[in-house]
């Protein structure tokens, strides 16, 4: 990991991951298939409901009230947590956190944790950092639980391991498993994960989850899930840690109501989530005798001052963005080097990573086509093209001054400002025409300017400037 975990150490800039991707022709395969059978399912469950729009206004309403108020809200939350027996840590940053969840488990005495799926864990590094100090994060999610048994990377918000199809898995399986599947017909390989996940689950101490929303009249945690996995994490250990990024509250259970209608409608196209689980702190003999939960900043504080780009902390993480944008489907989730891929990628990671001086978070605006399909699916209506045009500004006033682009701009300011300087330099243009062909084009020129006949040809240049023209016939 690198300075900051949400982007991966030694990624690529988006343009030249992107590239390696579409060579890819079976994971475009995979993409498209994937991402074509969410649409579609999604816009069913969508149309179901006759005041969505209604309801998308009214999670924006409920976000930016906590947004606007969130240090009243998480003053809020810490006292309704702790007065119903759960401990409440602030983290400034990933590190911090990181210290944090290892200090509570090295005080169990373990050396495996079990793991509910979660992107702020991801974000932190949270894996890496337990492995490194001899701990072993079991993932429990079954696409999570693919890409660690594959050293692999997520692809997807919802869907981890959407770039692998079932023959891959398969593999994976056969390679990181004791069970193994007889085929790769989904039921097989369901039933080896849950063989594999159950000795896990029975004999874990400690469990680690995120949170979908938490409740600050109340303290209580909330985590969607499909499969079960995470009702099995959060009730059996005796110890659980929760991970939470501090945008993730709502005022009150009302509140709650209107993102339990969001939430499961735009990420799994269901009506409810399977799985619904809400604690508040610790209640004797039912479920963890201890329970933490750890706060997070990691640059929301930053990305909250910012009046446009903070939009990008509405959002519910349910990745109906991703499955809508024409450039995710073509590359993936990888190509964005970042834990949160696609176009809420795009917007949140520079945001966290806090330095559009930073080549590879400043590529990530441009990689999208503004074409909006993003925002008309986002069930907090985040404004992603805004935010991408409003972050390219700042990614352009970030480059050095010794940047090319700048020190062209800086020598053509140096030119225009002197008529003198300005017709030297077009009787020096002229000369280019020299490297015409025929067909009145110029189709290579040398360094510097061979970055641009490289795509494109340059009509050629003619022998008299319009000035000097009009000097010779009206001067």
């Amino acid at each position: 990991m690198g300075r900051n975990p949400v982007t991966w150490l030694g990624s690529p800039t988006f343009p030249r991951a992107a590239h390696t991707a579409l060579g890819d022709t079976q994971l475009r395969t995979n993409l498209r298939k994937a991402t074509t059978t969410i649409r579609a399912k999604r816009a069913e469950a969508v149309a179901e409901l006759p005041d969505w729009e209604r309801l998308r206004k009214a999670g924006q309403t409920i976000k930016d009230d906590v947004l606007a108020h969130l240090d009243t809200y998480l003053v809020r939350l810490e006292e309704a947590v702790t007065a119903r027996g759960g401990v409440v840590h602030w983290a400034r940053d990933a590190e911090e956190a990181n210290r944090i969840v290892l200090d509570l488990v090295r005080a169990k005495g373990v050396d495996e944790v079990v793991k509910v799926k979660s992107m702020v864990t991801a974000e932190i590094g949270l894996n890496p950092y337990l492995e490194a100090a001899g701990v072993r994060p079991v993932e429990t999610d079954l696409a999570e639980l693919i890409v660690q048994l594959g050293n692999d990377r997520p692809s997807h918000i919802l869907v981890p391991a959407i770039h692998r199809n079932r023959a891959e898995i398969r593999e994976i399986f056969v390679r990181g498993m004791s069970e193994v599947p007889s085929s790769d017909d989904p039921r097989e390989l369901a039933e080896a994960a849950r063989k594999h996940l159950r000795r896990k689950f029975l004999s874990a101490k400690v469990a680690i989850s995120g949170a979908n929303f938490a409740v600050a009249e109340t303290g209580s945690i909330v985590v969607v899930e499909s499969e079960g996995n995470g009702r099995m994490c959060l009730t059996l250990p005796e110890t659980l840690i929760t991970v939470m990024g501090i945008e993730k509250l709502v005022p009150t259970w009302r509140d709650l109501e209107v993102f339990l209608q969001l939430l499961p409608r735009s990420s799994t196209a269901e009506r409810m989530n399977p799985y619904t689980s809400v604690w508040s702190g610790v209640t004797p003999g039912d479920g963890p005798d201890e329970f933490h939960l750890v706060l997070l900043d990691n640059g929301r504080t930053a990305a909250l001052a910012d009046e446009v780009g903070r939009q990008a902390l509405r959002c519910i993480r349910c990745s109906a963005c991703l499955n809508v944008c024409p450039v995710y489907e073509r590359t993936g989730g990888q190509a964005y080097g970042s834990v949160y891929p696609g176009p809420i990628g795009a917007i949140l990671t520079p945001q966290l990573v806090g330095d559009m001086g930073d080549e590879q978070a400043a590529s990530l605006p441009y990689a999208s086509s503004l074409c909006g399909a993003c925002y008309e699916v986002c069930p907090v209506r985040i404004d992603i093209p805004e935010v991408l045009t409003h972050l390219r500004a700042q990614a352009v006033r970030a480059r050095s001054k010794r940047n090319p682009e700048a020190l062209a701009m800086a020598g053509a300011a140096w030119m225009f400002r002197d008529p003198q300087r300005y017709e030297t330099a077009q009787r020096i243009g002229a000369l280019a025409r020299f490297f015409a062909g025929g067909d009145g084009r110029i189709k290579r020129l040398p360094w510097p300017g061979s970055k641009w006949t490289d795509s494109r040809d340059v009509p050629e240049v003619p022998r008299e400037s319009f000035r000097a023209w009009w000097r010779r016939h009206r001067g």
